[in-house]
């Protein structure tokens, strides 16, 4: 059954207009794009919207937690777990795993890849557009990631992080 709701998914859905528009039927599209990819993730909160273009490969391996969005154009990948209320920009894109390339002797295309490593995006969180997150980071609850950033490094709660690499700016708490 999951491969029917792949293919409805990608074939169909995956292209329907994007829901930041005044088209009538904008709450519908959002309704059935995020019921059909709900069904694909390991885990859903309510009301979570999943955008157009949205690339979650086969959904296995994400969590995701009530009212929290995939932003237009994301390209994620499991292990993923979004905590509630976090929203995500335009062509945001997750890394999970990496080719790995300790070996010089050796050609990096056939040294495999490390195992994955688990993102992490606590609640209240704001993933700016175009964001790259790289694997096994963290990001605290509470905190903006300013457009365009690379995050190597996970970062603490409530804070600003931007940059490439992304760096803590300040601090949300006053």
């Amino acid at each position: 059954m999951k491969y029917v709701f792949l293919l409805f998914y990608y074939g169909i859905l995956q292209h329907f207009p994007a829901t930041d528009n005044n088209l009538p039927i904008r709450n519908f599209v959002r309704k059935l794009r995020s019921w059909c990819a709900g069904k694909l993730f390991d885990a859903h909160g309510k009301n979570i919207n999943v955008e157009k273009g949205a690339d979650f490969g086969t959904g296995n391996g994400i969590r995701i937690g009530t009212n929290s969005n995939l932003g237009i154009n994301c390209k994620i990948r499991g292990p993923l777990e979004i905590g509630e209320d976090v929203m995500m920009g335009p062509n945001v894109i997750i890394i999970t795993s990496n080719h790995k390339h300790d070996d010089v002797n050796q050609h990096m295309i056939y040294q495999g890849y490390y195992p994955p490593g688990k993102v992490i995006i606590e609640d209240d969180c704001w993933i700016g557009f175009n964001v790259i997150i790289l694997p096994g980071v963290t990001i605290g609850k509470g905190s903006i990631i300013g457009a365009g950033a690379v995050v190597t490094k996970s970062i603490p709660p409530y804070s600003v992080a931007g940059g490439v690499p992304a760096k803590v700016i300040k601090s949300r708490l006053k």
